[in-house]
């Protein structure tokens, strides 16, 4: 039997904050006190439900058999002005770079982009007010109380896309795996079949002066991937996070202009807003290559980006390679698309319609907010009265 792949990037999960807890509603009637007067206490306020980002994880796996996450609901308020107890808050733990998603709706809820980043996903229930906060002049014996605020329920989707500076695209056995291993101390599987990558490999890429910058090997895109042929529909949105685009193309290839065209537009017909990033062709085991037919390729091949011609296992190219990287990564005008990106795809939902759980969904409501937690608890009016 095959191994399961411990590379989880999709899980869905049903989260419940917890209720608050309810006031009391209590006469004081003691030995030389018997008209007392009010004092029920407050109900606690039930636990909410936050999102972490957390550096030393970089997959859902976590995550992939926790189906239910409840937060702890409030404590009811008691006699002698007592207050309940609060409910215990929930930290889900997840990787930089998760995004998350309504099961029911489909709509963008939050995504948690940096370590340490904290979310709130579902507010816990406020408690109820105890009858001792509605004595008055007129009523000095309240016979009743607040109930507390109910729970928030939400079947989210973790959805996670990896945050990289540099991402591998070309079809199966196009030399990324080697090259990530050779530029890296990454070591994904390399073999001479198609489909060898089977889940997204991260390696840091040395610079010069102690400098450096994250690759993502992507699996193998096919002609089609976009509409769901081999495994490029999966992984595709891992390369919506990268500031730049890596294509790679073998020099044995018949027409590498094409090929670098039928990448592009499978990119393309899975998110349009791809184009406007920053890409790199690399013509791959050029060693296979003699110098007149590198130089009769250059004239073929695209003039709109940069073109390095690299033999990973020859080590060729490979250093004129890493500084047009570098140069690319940090032009002024690939920072500000970066930028541009990162907000389009915070408010940015059509990416659902790749999700096989969202297939014919209609018009989508908006997420809204459920408020400050100091808005007046006097909204609570469904006050529970004494006998």
């Amino acid at each position: 039997m095959p191994l399961e792949s411990n590379f989880i990037d999709y899980v869905r999960i049903h989260c419940r904050s917890g209720k608050g807890g309810k006031g009391s509603m209590h006469l004081r009637h003691v030995k030389y006190q018997p008209n007392g007067g009010p004092d029920g206490g407050d109900g606690g306020r039930g636990g909410s439900i936050y999102l972490r980002g957390n550096h030393n994880y970089w997959t859902l796996l976590h995550l992939k058999y926790q189906r239910h996450i409840f937060a702890e609901h409030g404590g009811n308020g008691g006699r002698d002005k007592c207050h309940g107890t609060d409910g215990k808050d929930m930290y889900i733990d997840v990787p930089c770079g998760t995004v998350v998603y309504n099961a029911e709706t489909g709509k963008y809820v939050c995504d948690v982009m940096e370590d340490g980043q904290v979310v709130m996903l579902l507010k816990g229930g406020r408690g109820g007010l105890g009858n001792f906060q509605f004595r008055s002049a007129t009523n000095q014996a309240p016979r009743y109380a607040q109930p507390g605020e109910p729970m928030q329920e939400m079947t989210v989707i973790l959805e996670l896309k990896l945050l990289a500076d540099v991402g591998l695209v070309g079809f199966p056995n196009a030399g990324k795996s080697t090259l990530l291993s050779t530029l890296s101390s990454a070591r994904p599987k390399i073999a001479n079949y198609p489909f060898t990558t089977l889940e997204p490999s991260l390696g840091i890429v040395g610079y010069r002066d102690n400098k450096s910058f994250v690759m993502a090997d992507i699996p193998g895109i096919i002609e089609g991937a976009s509409e769901g042929k081999g495994l490029g529909l999966r992984f595709l949105r891992h390369i919506e996070r990268n500031s730049l685009l890596l294509f790679m193309v073998p020099g044995d290839t018949d027409d590498i202009k094409k090929e670098y065209n039928i990448l592009l537009n499978e990119l393309q017909q899975f998110n349009p807003e791809m184009l406007a990033k920053h890409r790199v062709l690399a013509v791959t085991k050029c060693d296979l290559l003699d110098a007149e037919l590198i130089e009769m390729l250059k004239d073929t091949l695209p003039d709109d980006l940069p073109v390095v011609f690299i033999s990973s296992v020859a080590n060729m190219g490979l250093d004129e390679l890493k500084d047009v990287l570098w140069r690319e990564l940090n032009s002024e005008s690939n920072k500000l698309q970066d930028i541009i990106s990162g907000e389009n795809l915070v408010h940015r939902d059509k990416d659902m319609k790749n999700l096989a759980n969202f297939e014919g969904l209609d018009e989508l409501d908006d997420y809204e907010d459920e408020g400050d937690e100091d808005e007046d608890i006097e909204d609570l009016d469904d006050f529970e009265y004494e006998d």
